[in-house]
């Protein structure tokens, strides 16, 4: 028999009863029936009853484990009473009676129970990784990821793409958010950066004459955390493609994302219509690039109702250059206590609050506008709103003006609270959308003209593009978004050396510097390049959406905390004096 295990903890059914077994694994449970000891075994695979009793010549050694211990036990296989079959569980037909016992591993008291899914402090949590990892949940999430990258792969496969590595030790790259740098010893005084994706990589792939690529590719930037964002690092499903437009890349894509979300959607329904929304028509109806489309309600532009109209405040707001009134209707939201909560709200995200008109039914049965707005309007203008929004008796419509962009993503969030307190919002599926016509520029807080998204983008009517007002150049990128995350960002590539030079230089880059920061990718253009294009899929979102978790910590094996800090591995921590002195490097104390 094998040293340790002659069937896994899932392995036994009620077929091998009365056979001589051996089993390995972790103790999950003790429980003590007054001189009958029951055990859930537990390893990777599931978990198995063993029980002893005291005639067996291992229930003494028994009596000594307590939970995590790791043990192995030879035993018989038996059937359990018909009125104690457990259906829950593979092996819930039989239990396994103990003659043997082995402790291959003591565990010390547990920082953090692993038997139940308590909520326990992160900190504890991120310091005990293992242990937490152990916990049923956390472990069928993990092995969700791995079952999702392995579909991914062979979707793309499948799908005729090749999968190549690119480095990751490279140049640093303006990808819009901060690089990893690393010390060079070699050469003292530089740095090498993580690659915050491949990027030009992969764009230098289709130049070599490869023509479909993808990578299940490690990423590395050093950003602020989100609950749907890793501080350090993630991982990416990288895709490039030679002679494509933007459709081909969206017909290549589509039926490997709805695949994997219709394998392990857990049932949810998969829409397979993706519209495409422009982004500026997704930030107007949805207030967000990433809109959630479960959602039906589509904010409207209301200004010319309240244009000098009775309501002083949003009249004399739209007497200033680039303002709007705009709605967000509420369907069924029709009463006072809700609308009071939702302009409760919008003070609680910093705004003044949000103006507001619910519709109700009058003494002569005619339906009538109520509300501070609509006294202030008068009832032709209100009449005029209900009928521009489609709304009737016992709905209500919410009002922010100003500036877009400085309520759009209040209105936005406003959105996601109204469709889910009114159960407008749709449960049980995904939802998919293709938001394109990013612009390719925007002001920086300083009123510099930066990129606004990738800046390796095709601008949309190419060199004589860039000729005009740089705030109103579109490029050929693109973000899917799924039940309100961004789940893929992509591009049309700029694979014309002209355009690519005027491209950086609106955005402040000169010749120089770009041929000193992109010398490979300009040194490569000059040899034919083909038209190409692709994008990045999250894997982390993409998991973290199909195991219906909130925040990406979840999905991710050896997270960092919010802190970017690894609590289980000590990092990051103070180097040591000789490593410092062999990379010509000192640490300058902060004051």
């Amino acid at each position: 028999m094998h040293a340790y295990r002659s069937h896994n903890c899932a392995g036994l059914s009620a077929a091998n009863a009365g056979e001589t077994v051996r089993l390995s694994g972790w103790v999950h449970r003790v429980r003590d029936h007054g001189g009958v000891l029951f055990i859930d075994l537990r390893d990777h695979y599931g978990m198995t009853q063993v029980l002893c009793d005291g005639d067996s010549p291992a229930f003494k050694a028994l009596e000594k484990v307590r939970s995590e211990w790791v043990i192995r036990i030879d035993g018989t296989v038996k059937l359990r009473d018909a009125s104690l079959v457990n259906p829950k569980i593979p092996t819930g037909e039989i239990e396994v009676y103990v003659r043997d016992i082995e402790v291959l591993g003591e565990a010390a008291e547990l920082p953090l129970p692993v038997f139940g899914e308590q909520e326990y402090p992160e900190e504890t949590r991120l310091t005990y990784r293992f242990l937490d990892l152990r916990r049923e949940k956390l472990h069928n999430n993990m092995m969700l990821r791995s079952n999702v990258v392995r579909s991914l792969r062979n979707r793309m496969w499948d799908a005729n793409f090749n999968e190549f590595q690119t480095p990751i030790i490279t140049a640093s790259s303006p990808e819009g958010a901060r690089d990893f740098l690393v010390p060079s010893r070699l050469h003292p005084g530089k740095f090498y950066a993580l690659p915050q994706a491949p990027q030009q990589f992969k764009q230098l792939i289709m130049v070599a004459g490869f023509d479909r690529y993808f990578q299940i590719a490690p990423c590395f930037r050093d950003e602020d955390p989100r609950a749907d964002r890793s501080p350090t690092d993630f991982y990416q499903l990288d895709v490039e493609m030679s002679f494509v437009s933007q459709e081909d890349v969206f017909a290549a894509v589509q039926p490997v994302i709805q695949g994997v979300f219709e394998e392990f959607g857990k049932g949810k329904a998969v829409d397979g219509n993706w519209p495409l929304i422009a982004y500026k028509d997704a930030l107007l109806k949805y207030g967000s690039d990433k809109p959630d489309l479960r959602n039906p309600i589509e904010m409207q532009v209301v200004s010319e109702h309240f244009a000098g109209s009775g309501f002083a405040i949003f009249a004399k707001l739209l007497e200033q250059d680039g303002t709007e009134i705009r709605a967000i209707p509420a369907p069924t939201g029709g009463s006072r206590k809700f609308c009071d909560r939702m302009n409760k709200f919008a003070q609680e995200q910093g705004l003044p609050g949000m103006g507001y008109i619910f519709w109700r039914k009058a003494e002569d049965g005619s339906v009538e506008a109520a509300g501070p707005l609509a006294k202030n309007i008068g009832p032709e203008r209100t009449e005029a709103i209900r009928t521009q929004l489609g709304l009737g008796e016992g709905d209500a419509a919410f009002f922010l003006g100003g500036k877009p962009e400085s309520f759009e993503g209040v209105a936005g969030r406003a959105r996601n609270v109204i469709g889910e307190e009114l159960g407008l919002t749709q449960k049980d599926c995904f939802k998919f959308a293709w938001i394109v016509d990013f612009p390719m520029y925007e002001k920086d807080d300083e009123g510099k003209i930066d990129f606004s998204h990738n800046p390796f983008s095709m601008p949309q009517g190419g060199l004589e593009a860039l000729d005009g007002d740089p705030l109103e150049v579109l490029g050929y990128q693109y973000d899917l978004a799924c039940n309100g995350y961004e789940l893929i960002s992509g591009a049309i590539r700029n694979h014309d050396l002209a355009t690519m030079y005027k491209a950086f230089e609106i955005a402040g880059y000169g010749h120089d510097e770009v041929e000193k920061r992109f010398g490979g990718m300009v040194k490569a253009f000059k040899y034919g390049a083909p038209p190409h294009g692709g994008c990045a899929a999250g894997i982390d979102r993409i998991v973290m959406l199909l195991a219906e978790e909130q925040n990406i910590r979840e999905v991710i094996m050896f997270p960092m905390n919010q802190r970017a800090e690894d609590l289980m591995m000590s990092a990051p921590s103070e180097p040591m004096n000789e490593q410092l002195r062999e990379l010509n490097l000192r640490v300058i104390p902060q004051d």
